[in-house]
C-alpha cells in the first residue's frame, strides 16, 4: 500500500473554488482501481498552540492506494489532467509526499 499526502495551496482568496472543483473530481477518483482512501483536509479549529497549520489558503489531500502502480495511474488519468487544467491558473503551489508504512 501506498500513502500519498498533497498540499495544495491556493492563491489568498480561492481556496473554496479550488475546492469545488476537487470535490467535482471526487467520484471519478474513488472509482478508480485500487483507491482505498481519497479526501481533503483543513486545518482543525482552534487547538493547541503547537499545532502547525497549512493555512486558510490551503488543504491537504489524504490518499492510500494499493499498489504504485495505481497512484502512477491515478496521476495520469484523463480526469486528474482536466482537473488540473480547471484549477492551475487559482493555484500558488502544490506538493506532493508518497510515502509507505513501515
Amino acid at each position: 500500500m501506498i500513502h500519498i499526502i498533497a498540499i495544495v495551496t491556493a492563491l489568498p482568496g480561492q481556496r473554496g473554488a479550488v475546492l469545488r472543483e476537487f470535490q467535482k473530481n471526487l467520484p471519478f477518483v474513488r472509482l478508480e482501481r485500487g483507491c482505498i482512501r481519497y479526501e481533503p483536509a483543513i486545518d482543525v479549529e482552534g487547538g493547541p498552540a503547537m499545532l502547525t497549520r497549512i493555512g486558510p489558503d490551503a488543504f491537504m489531500v489524504i490518499e492510500q492506494w494499493e499498489s504504485q502502480d495505481a497512484a502512477q495511474d491515478h496521476a495520469t488519468s484523463a480526469h486528474m489532467a482536466a482537473y488540473a487544467g480547471r484549477v492551475s491558473e487559482l493555484l500558488v503551489s502544490r506538493v506532493i509526499y508518497a510515502v509507505c508504512a513501515i
